[in-house]
């Protein structure tokens, strides 16, 4: 099985780029095309993203697109390779279908709202396990694990030399909706005052006395790109699918919505407290 076409930071910063150049340069799509002999699709499928464009393309583009200076050439091509480069998740073809998981892999830092679960950066193996079981019931067993397997590799961004730094804001619902069942939750509420200990981890539980907000309902995370000249992207998940908004206003307007949310959800201190007083409750 094929894996699915993965962007990353790199890659969206590339494509960019590229399309940037073009229009400095005052061609249109077809004009490259017929410059290149290449197809008209092929330009734009590397200006979308939908397909990876090699260093020798980026070679001969910014020799089209006549730019002069050598280190921004050599920029482009090695942009171009590192884009490239196989991630983890090629080691689980079918597993991840998603953009996210290719920007996560190369955010500096993230910033998650979430409603209804516990982010999957924070899942333990159990509830893990129990979230897939009850949304695919008829999935086989090693389906599951291979599952399972991915999701637990992810983690990692946590526990590597640069770890990303990790801020949660979890809705008071989502501590309390038995996922897997009391013994399953209780490992779960515990593994999540372990993470909060990191020093790369800030994590806050917005409860129910906070009343009305401003994103009520909408769970989104806010990733931060490596690079100083790409603006960040924020993914927003729906009933029927999911958005990626990289434009500054939208992005402006999350960040602020999550600053919003920041100020009226607990300090650390009672974050802990509350979840251990929670999980004490799944005990009786």
């Amino acid at each position: 099985m094929s894996t699915p076409r993965i962007e990353t930071f790199r890659g969206r910063q590339l494509r960019k780029e590229l399309h940037r150049l073009r229009e400095e340069a005052g061609f249109s799509t077809d004009e490259v095309a017929e410059k290149l002999d290449w197809s008209k699709a092929k330009i734009s499928r590397i200006e979308t993203g939908k397909s990876r464009v090699t260093p020798s393309d980026v070679r001969l583009l910014v020799e089209t697109y006549a730019i002069k200076d050598e280190r921004e050439r050599e920029a482009l091509v090695t942009l171009a390779r590192e884009a490239r480069r196989k991630g983890w998740w090629h080691n689980y073809p079918g597993v991840f279908a998603s953009t996210y998981v290719g920007l996560e892999a190369e955010a500096t830092s993230l910033r998650t709202y979430e409603t209804q679960l516990v982010p999957g950066l924070m899942q333990t193996e159990r509830y893990m396990r129990a979230l897939i079981r009850a949304a695919h019931a008829e999935m086989a067993v090693d389906e599951t694990e291979q599952r399972v397997s991915a999701r637990k590799e992810r983690k990692e961004l946590l526990r590597q030399e640069e770890p990303t730094r990790l801020w949660v804001i979890l809705d008071e619902a989502v501590l309390r909706r038995p996922v897997g069942g009391p013994e399953v939750m209780r490992e779960q509420l515990a593994h999540l005052i372990e993470l909060s200990e990191l020093p790369q981890v800030h994590l806050q539980v917005l409860r129910f006395e906070a009343g009305a907000h401003a994103s009520m309902g909408v769970s989104f995370t806010i990733l931060d790109t490596p690079s100083a000249n790409n603006t960040g992207v924020v993914f927003v998940e729906h009933l029927s699918g999911h958005l990626y908004l990289d434009d500054e206003p939208d992005y402006g307007r999350y960040t602020l919505a999550f600053e919003h949310l920041r100020a009226k959800a607990g300090d650390p201190d009672d974050t802990v407290a509350l979840i251990e007083r929670l999980r004490s409750d799944f005990q009786q």
